[in-house]
């Protein structure tokens, strides 16, 4: 018997194929064969071949198919046909096979014995071996099999060896000068896998060095097309140094380098320089040149006072410079790539960084602003900023050659016995500073510039440095280095608001010092006062150099996005932020979710926006102010739609969320409709939508106040009602107060009666939790009243509980008891089943309260039944938290315990942490009536802990019941 699967699946005896039956069958021989001998047990078949719900008669199927295959490999008896055994034990089968009988283990052989060849010393020898294993691949893994077996772990395990292989293979055979042996099998392997990064390297590599530079690098920009287009990603490491190679002749025919290991970088075949004086020689007239002087130049402007702080900015880059030239390295180019805001300080970085190591740069300083950012007509293109360089080495104007690319060669000629610093600030692009880097010395260059640079990074080995606002201290030292201390130190408020309004952004903090310089007998507090309120005026930023006038820079660096990088950016203010999703702005701007990341990127390399690791966005409190004053100036239909869009999208996204986290808890409401093709958070389960909602939160209350002061107070108070429980659970009082005020105001300004009751609901409850025992009275009585008249029974019944919530909390037993009893009986007119069983809950925690607690088990067990019968697994927590309460209460305290421990369980299974903690307590007082000391201090801090990370108040009070125990 002889078996493929390395490729379609397929199985011969002798010389004939058999026919392998139906797909099940089919598979089933697959799964044995991938696991090469190993025994497969019964649950793991009947998984991969039916999933989550298999069958009942799964077992018997599978029997069924093994009898099958028996048969198909055993063969026609009457013919001899012995073949291939499947054997059985009491709950495994499997298919003994060996390198001659499956090609699974024989590529496993071959490469094996690869190995021992290349640690032999015998590359060559392994390439061959390899080429034969690979040569047995002809297809995906087991071909022809159900596709959802196909994609299991065991089959992909198998085509991730086929890949290590493969990208062993070319690095040996790259090694052993061996490439154009594994171009075809690379290739192949490459098709077939057009997104793994690490093998489109080793093709690029493979090409290069068999002759097919060009191919090479029309692959890489294929590939890197591909991965934007697909992934919306970048090139890797690995690719952008197999391009680098390429790009340099590293990978060119005859390229090898000795004793080195697989995937390490090769030298330059030809010494760059060398090549640069050869190219400037032939080009040349043939008249004898005047030699060039040597001269060393010194460009650096002069520093400017105002310079503090960036240290582990400075140290980074010191890190890259060499105290002595060439300290037994290879001369290299070290280029350091600073990028950020307009404003930030990265020119001031740059010439303090170049000051301060220019001695270790005996060759001289070159340095040219090319003005990246300016107006079109301004910018300094990289054929003037040569002829500026070529001038300054010494280079007569009528030897300076005409074209750029003769006058790159000329210029790294210069430069490859020199080591010279060269700073190339405000450059545009990578296109922009290319032609003006060295070729080979030991030379160091700073680059800054508002764009990131990243192709600079990827090709050149540019080291990437993205400067941020300064933090507060160092803020608050600018201040001092240009006003004096004591001005600084005497309005200590003043300053902090002058420096939280300019942002911590050095070139805010220079105008404005400037601006208070001039006026030294007016105080700090007025000068704050000029710069606005709650956000920055700009016009207190104003000056008539546009160099340093923040609307000016600004301004700049939004003239070179494209038209819809530019009309996003004017819109984004719309948002009430502080940060925001990439699906959070498509639905602002209208646009598909792909479309807007693009975008999105965009104004991120222009550094017009923050993006963090977690994929959110967000404005420096400057740009902000500016792309408001833009956005402010457009059609105000255009910010209407967009922020009806984006209100949309979160009023349903956050009821998505918390109906998510407590379905039976979330009243019904009809919401104010998304717009049309609005896209909706994809929430999942419940530990999704908590982190969503703790996430979204700080915009979320920030769109309660946006909204009511617009024309959308349907949003208001849908998305206060919406966030409510949410609060309620967080401890999160203050802000549940205020957004429903906010929402109360809105719904009585525009009548709306249905806002009003849910409003004055959720105030009662917020002003009951904080014995605001009057005010919960008015708002509750308020509530219950406008409920009743809108026929509203569920809010009704909602309402009588927190009533009786009042109640008890006020010692008034009988009153609650009343009032559940009234919200029994709306619950059941409405065959609300939740409901019903919540009352019979709280009554029976309520007559524990009273002291009856055989009662109260009664009715919390029948609240336990209820809430499990229909799946309300918080309700049943609650309950069984309930039961454990009465249970406390009779002294039963192990009983206590196993309730506590229930909810507890069911409080993680639907992760819902306040009420965890709530319970943990409960836990804590059980373990402590026993005696049981150190347990309950350990429930104690495990709730503590909880209410700790939630910012929950009650944290302090559990903080203190800790304290005061004794040890």
């Amino acid at each position: 018997m002889r078996f493929e699967l390395l490729g379609p699946l397929r199985a011969w005896r002798d010389s004939n194929e058999l026919e392998l039956g139906p797909p099940k069958q089919r598979a089933l021989l697959a799964l044995l064969l991938v696991r090469a001998g190993r025994p497969v047990d019964m649950p793991e078949i009947v998984d991969a071949l039916w999933g989550e719900q298999p069958p009942k008669s799964a077992t018997n199927v599978v029997h069924r198919h093994v009898g099958g295959l028996r048969k198909t490999l055993a063969g026609d008896p009457p013919n001899g046909g012995t073949g291939s055994e499947i054997l059985r034990s009491s709950t495994t089968y499997r298919l003994p096979v060996d390198a001659s009988s499956l090609d699974l283990l024989r590529f496993r052989e071959l490469t094996a014995n690869a190995r021992q060849a290349y640690a032999g010393g015998a590359p060559e020898a392994a390439v061959e071996l390899l080429v034969q294993a690979l040569a047995l691949r002809s297809g995906q893994v087991a071909t022809g099999i159900p596709a959802e077996v196909q994609a299991l772990p065991a089959f992909a395990a198998v085509d991730r060896e086929y890949l290590d292989a493969v990208t062993t293979a070319a690095d040996i055979a790259l090694e052993a000068d061996a490439a154009g042996r594994l171009r075809i099998p690379l290739q192949q392997a490459a098709e077939q896998n057009p997104l793994e990064e690490e093998l489109q390297a080793r093709l690029i590599s493979v090409l290069a060095r068999t002759g097919r530079q060009a191919e090479a690098l029309e692959l890489y920009r294929q590939v890197r097309r591909r991965l934007a287009d697909q992934l919306g990603i970048d090139p890797g490491p690995a690719l952008r140094q197999a391009h680098a190679q390429v790009l340099r002749g590293r990978t060119s025919p005859g390229a090898r380098t000795s004793a080195r290991a697989p995937g390490a970088r090769t030298g330059p075949l030809v010494d760059s320089a060398r090549r640069d004086r050869l190219r400037v020689s032939m080009s040349a007239p043939a008249a004898q040149p005047t030699p060039v002087p040597v001269v060393r130049p010194h460009q650096l402007p002069a520093l400017t006072g105002g310079f503090t702080g960036r240290q582990p900015e400075i140290d980074s880059v010191l890190a890259l410079v060499p105290d002595v030239p060439g300290a037994g390295r290879p001369a290299s180019v070290v280029i350091s790539a600073i990028s950020g805001m307009a404003g930030v300080g990265k020119t001031s970085l740059a010439l303090h960084l170049a000051h301060r190591i220019a001695h270790r740069y005996p060759d001289g300083q070159l340095y040219v602003d090319l003005r990246g950012f300016a107006p079109a007509d301004l910018v300094s293109t990289a054929g003037e900023a040569l002829r500026s360089f070529l001038h300054a080495l010494g280079v007569p104007a009528r030897r300076v050659p005409v074209g750029v690319d003769e006058q790159t060669a000329l210029y790294r000629s210069l430069l490859a016995e020199r080591r010279i610093l060269i700073v190339l600030d405000n450059a545009r692009s990578p296109q922009h500073v290319r032609p003006l880097l060295p070729g080979g010395s030991d030379s160091l260059v700073i680059v800054t510039s508002r764009s990131f640079l990243q192709s600079l990074v990827a090709t050149e080995g540019a080291h990437p440095l993205v400067l941020g606002p300064l933090s507060a201290d160092e803020a608050r030292e600018a201040l001092v280095r240009r006003l004096g201390g004591r001005r600084v130190m005497d309005e200590p408020e003043a300053t902090d608001t002058i420096i939280r309004l300019c942002g911590s952004l050095p070139l805010a903090l220079a105008v404005v010092a400037a601006r208070a310089a001039t006026r030294p007998g007016l105080p700090l507090a007025s000068v704050a006062a000029e710069l606005g309120g709650r956000r920055i005026n700009l016009d207190a930023l104003t000056d008539a150099d546009p160099r340093t006038d923040i609307r000016s820079v600004f301004s700049w660096s939004c003239d070179n996005l494209s038209a819809e990088a530019a009309q996003l950016f004017r819109l984004l203010p719309v948002h009430p932020g502080p940060s925001f999703s990439v699906l959070a702005a498509a639905n602002l701007a209208g646009l598909p979710v792909g479309k807007t990341g693009e975008l999105l990127a965009e104004l991120v390399r222009a550094h017009l926006l923050n993006g963090t690791a977690t994929h959110r966005y967000g404005f420096h409190d400057l740009v902000h102010a500016y792309a408001d004053e833009l956005s402010r100036g457009d059609d105000a239909t255009a910010r209407h739609a967009a922020r009806r869009r984006m209100a949309g999208f979160y009023l349903h996204s956050a009821r998505s969320a918390a109906t998510t986290l407590d379905p039976h808890r979330i009243e019904h409401i009809d919401l104010a409709p998304p717009q049309p093709g609005t896209t909706l958070e994809p929430i999942g389960q419940r530990e999704r939508a908590a982190a969503w909602l703790d996430t979204e939160l700080p915009v979320l209350l920030l769109l309660v106040e946006q909204t009511a002061c617009g024309d959308l107070p349907l949003h208001t108070w849908q998305l206060a009602q919406t966030l409510d429980l949410y609060l309620d659970r967080r401890g999160r009082r203050q802000d549940q107060l205020g957004i429903q005020r906010i929402a109360l105001d809105v719904a009585e300004r525009t009548g709306d009666r249905l806002g009003q009751a849910h409003a004055h609901c959720a105030l009662g409850l917020g002003h009951a939790r904080l014995a605001g025992e009057e005010e919960a009275q008015l708002h509750l009585r308020r509530a219950l009243a406008l409920f009743t008249e809108l026929g509203e029974d569920d809010g009704r019944a909602r309402t009588h509980r927190l009533l009786a919530f009042r109640a008890n909390a006020g010692d008034d037993h009988d009153l609650a008891l009343h009032h559940y009893q009234q919200a029994l009986a709306l619950y059941r007119s409405t065959r609300h089943l939740s409901g019903q069983a919540s009352v019979f809950n709280e009554t029976g925690r309520t007559y524990s309260l009273l002291g009856r607690h055989d009662l109260s088990l009664l009715l919390c067990r029948r609240a336990i039944t209820m809430h499990h019968r229909i799946g309300d697994m918080n309700g049943e927590a609650a309950a069984w938290d309930s039961l454990g309460f009465a249970q406390h209460g009779l002294g039963r305290f192990s009983d206590a315990l196993d309730s506590f421990r229930r909810a507890l369980h069911t409080y993680e299974s639907v992760n819902d942490l306040s009420l965890q903690a709530g319970t943990l307590i409960h836990i804590g007082d059980a373990l402590d009536a026993q005696g049981n000391g150190s347990g309950a201090a350990e429930a104690w801090e495990r709730a503590l802990t909880i209410l700790t990370r939630l910012g929950h108040p009650d944290a302090e009070q559990l903080r203190d019941k800790l304290c005061g125990r004794p040890g």
